[in-house]
């Protein structure tokens, strides 16, 4: 009798979930990562001008925001696409990086 059956595990370097979602920039990201990218980024003030929702604008924390995302799917949507457009932003604003190959002697 033979211990192993079936296909084989895949490599503990590469997580099966990120394999199923190659092009998807929020997968494994999770919503407290966002709204705290956002906070930090923005700051609660700007954050709130930008998506008008009291857990922005009135007292916010991570913990309300949370909250009340968890339960709202347009507002979610909406941290979701502000998160993915700050991403856009950060790498147009970072310099470009070349991979050339050094020069020959």
């Amino acid at each position: 009798m033979t211990a192993s059956s079936g296909p084989p595990a895949a490599p503990p370097t590469e997580p099966a979930a990120a394999s199923q979602q190659p092009g998807n920039p929020l997968h494994g990201v999770t919503l407290e990562a966002i709204v705290t990218a956002l906070a930090d980024h923005y700051g609660w003030e700007d954050l709130g001008q930008r998506i008008n929702i009291r857990c922005f604008t009135s007292e916010p924390s991570v913990a309300s925001s949370l909250k009340f995302l968890r339960k709202t799917p347009w507002a979610r949507e909406k941290v979701e696409s502000l998160y993915l457009f700050m991403l856009r932003e950060v790498k147009r604003a970072s310099p470009p990086v070349h991979n050339f190959p050094p020069p020959r002697p």
